[in-house]
């Protein structure tokens, strides 16, 4: 099949014609398909159902240090479920402090935090004339949305395979000290799947930001979530990277066991230097006498260590792996060569990005969602929104069935080639 692009005007309406029969048919079989968000599947969710038996009615409700974990205190986390967290990060267990569920939490706490009490002694964010967060693009919704909520100018930076271009980057912060931070997904990110190559990761440490307050936020997401056991993205660990570079302050790392345990019922953990955590305690005695460490302590039991979180996530790989595979292996069958799209192919993580033809996304969204299938809407991976030249698609295989995701893929590929060709026609009656 010839490029789209390198048909005659007759040869792409004999396409649309046959495009458009197949479109109706699609609709026709009454789909529902939620590929909108990287939630964990169902089955997904059962491997860790033994963990709700870890702590009967009769179990020892003590932590290593003695505390009884259904009381108040601990703020930090109890000793084992810093250690634990510590292990996924690969951090120092003083380094870290555990929380509740969500590591969005946390993220939003240390923004909402540096807004109104400024960070280690500098001026609170909300007294400026204007605070700027550099976000690497395609990035990730939920990062946007909390610079966004707080009125902090978001400045894209482009994505490549190492990371965030960190010519731009470098020159940035070192220019304009209203620049106060980085969102960054450093292992298979959010939405391309890419890991940050180690001189990306050394050059993030060594940055010289004319804001003394700039931080970046290093949220670890898919520390463990590799696809393949002989392909496991290793990165260097960037506390001890700062350190090395003079920068000991200069970063926050988030985590959490959302897609290893439940995604509604695990522990998150952010780890940073003393210093930052002697500031986000400051706040933290304030906002809680203690997280929930009981669940931390079924956590622990469960788990135990490294090694069997390792062993846990080899069950997940297991159930995310063949969807991936069935996605990445239609869009290449069915779209390779043709000239109108390209995609990722992640090792790891949740997500495959996607680019079509520019001014196409949105059309191929609502194509998708009429014949039944739900998607992220286009432009949600860019600040605002917006994505300036309407190509960017984040594709989520993980909630639907393996059963299911063929289907879901082929009608993909049908609205992308219809949408692209319906372009390509326009294009050709305005020359």
């Amino acid at each position: 099949m010839k490029a789209y692009r390198d048909l005659s005007r007759e040869e792409l309406l004999a396409q649309k014609t046959g495009l458009e029969a197949a479109y109706e048919e699609a609709k026709g079989k009454a789909l529902k398909l939620d590929m909108s968000r990287g939630k964990p599947s169902p089955a997904q969710l059962d491997l860790s159902m033994e963990i709700l038996d870890t702590l009967g009615h009769a179990a020892d409700m003590t932590a290593r240090d003695g505390a009884d974990v259904r009381n108040y205190g601990d703020m930090d986390g109890i000793p084992e479920a810093k250690e634990l967290m510590a292990g996924l990060m690969g951090v120092k267990a003083r380094s870290v402090i555990v929380s509740n569920n969500a590591s969005l939490t946390l993220m939003y706490d240390t923004v909402a935090r540096s807004m109104t009490h400024g960070v280690m002694g500098a001026l609170p964010w909300n007294r400026l004339e204007k605070v700027g967060f550099l976000c690497p693009v395609p990035g990730y919704d939920r990062h946007f949305a909390i610079t966004q909520h707080f009125g902090i100018a978001m400045i894209p930076v482009a994505m490549t395979p190492q990371g965030p271009d960190m010519d731009i980057v470098e020159k940035l912060t070192a220019a304009d000290k209203s620049i106060k931070g980085i969102w960054c997904v450093p292992k298979y990110s959010n939405p391309q799947g890419y890991v940050y190559s180690d001189e990306t990761v050394k050059r993030l440490a060594a940055l010289k930001p004319a804001a003394e307050d700039f931080r970046i936020f290093w949220d670890n997401a898919y520390a463990v979530h590799s696809f393949y056991e002989d392909r496991q993205a290793v990165i260097p660990e960037l506390l001890s990277e700062c350190e090395k570079a003079g920068n000991p302050d200069m970063a926050y790392e988030f985590c959490s066991t959302s897609k290893i345990s439940f995604a509604g019922g695990g522990i998150s953990a952010v780890a940073a230097s003393e210093a930052n955590l002697k500031d986000i305690r400051k706040s933290m005695a304030i906002q809680t006498i203690g997280s929930d460490k009981v669940n931390q302590l079924r956590h622990v039991r469960y788990f135990r260590d490294m090694d069997g979180i390792l062993a846990h996530m080899s069950r997940h790989a297991a159930i995310l792996r063949p969807k991936f595979e069935t996605v990445l292996r239609t869009l290449e069958r069915e779209l390779s060569g043709l000239g109108i799209g390209a995609w990722t192919k992640p090792q790891g993580g949740y997500f495959i990005s996607f680019d079509a033809m520019e001014g196409c996304a949105k059309a191929i969204v609502a194509k998708c969602r009429e014949a039944g299938m739900v998607l992220t809407a286009a432009g949600a991976t860019f600040p605002y929104g917006k994505d300036p030249e309407d190509r960017n698609i984040r594709i989520a295989p993980s909630f639907p069935a393996v059963s299911e995701m063929e289907q879901a893929a082929e009608l993909f590929a049908l609205c992308v080639k219809l949408v692209s060709v319906e372009k390509l026609l326009r294009t050709d009656e305005k020359r």
